[in-house]
């Protein structure tokens, strides 16, 4: 791609994203979002009328006289995108593939996290750590990160987000707001994932292709792994096979669903034939109704 075709992609991303989140998510986000709560300042001696519940016992019994904690209440958020680019995003039978919408995602994040003055950076991921980009604030650092998502090209076509969580919770050490888009199509992460959900909100967005649920009658057809590229020989034609492989994929769905709520971790689906506003949006109230 050369640097016209990606300025225009970024320019026509910059527009589409920055108008939603100007128009729908801005709000949604700042309320499901808000911040990690209080933040530690100082002590101060004891009045009649503070509670007891904010005494701080150990500075307390050094002075002997009661102290209590004072607290500023604490805004800003870090923000992280962790971005699948393995092989298997670069799929879809609509109008659009999962890598396109995984990239006017995070473009509609990155814009609502820059509205609420929050940082925000990218993990890219395959099999390996593909990128890291540091969280920052500040519309040229969006700009970069919309143009990374478009251009930037995997060393490996595989997935390991156990990996991606691991190198996560290490490179980010202040508890964080972290979006997972992905399709998750990997096993034994689900450990990685309740770690990291001990410390940061952890938010799980799945991108999936409504061929990945259902297969139709189209003969026998050549399907390849894109993240293996093995090709098999499959016969579509077939009731039992296409029922067989639609029931392997309910028991998938249901897996991660027990996963995500094992690690108390929000999630929602997204699929590339239908908009994704009003998943994201629900998303954002179900949040926003429990704080």
């Amino acid at each position: 791609m050369d640097s016209t075709e990606l300025l225009k992609k970024v320019r026509k991303i910059e527009i589409k994203s920055r108008g939603l989140s100007n128009q729908i998510f801005s709000g949604e986000y700042h309320s499901a979002f808000k911040g990690s709560g209080m933040a530690f300042s100082e002590v101060r001696e004891y009045t009649p009328g503070d509670e007891i519940r904010k005494i701080d016992w150990n500075v307390t019994a050094r002075f002997n006289h009661p102290f209590v904690k004072v607290f500023d209440e604490e805004r800003e958020l870090t923000v992280m995108l962790l971005v699948d680019i393995s092989g298997s995003e670069d799929f879809g039978s609509a109008e659009q593939q999962k890598r396109e919408i995984i990239t006017e995602i995070s473009a509609v994040l990155a814009f609502s996290a820059i509205q609420n003055n929050d940082k925000i950076g990218v993990i890219f991921f395959s099999d390996t750590i593909e990128k890291f980009i540091p969280p920052k604030k500040g519309k040229s650092h969006i700009l970069r990160i919309i143009r990374e998502l478009i251009s930037f090209e995997a060393k490996s076509n595989k997935t390991d987000i156990e990996l991606a969580l691991q190198y996560f919770t290490k490179v980010i050490k202040k508890k964080s707001t972290c979006f997972i888009l992905s399709d998750f199509i990997d096993k034994s992460f689900d450990r990685a994932l309740q770690i990291a959900s001990r410390k940061h909100d952890i938010v799980a967005l799945r991108t999936k292709d409504p061929r990945e649920n259902e297969l139709i009658d189209l003969g026998i057809i050549p399907f390849e792994d894109a993240e293996t590229g093995e090709i098999r020989m499959m016969d579509t034609s077939s009731k039992s096979f296409r029922e067989s492989f639609r029931k392997e994929q309910v028991k998938r769905d249901l897996q991660l669903k027990s996963i995500f709520n094992r690690a108390q971790v929000d999630h929602t689906t997204l699929y590339t034939d239908r908009p994704y506003v009003r998943p994201l949006m629900n998303l954002f109230k179900m949040r926003e109704g429990r704080r």
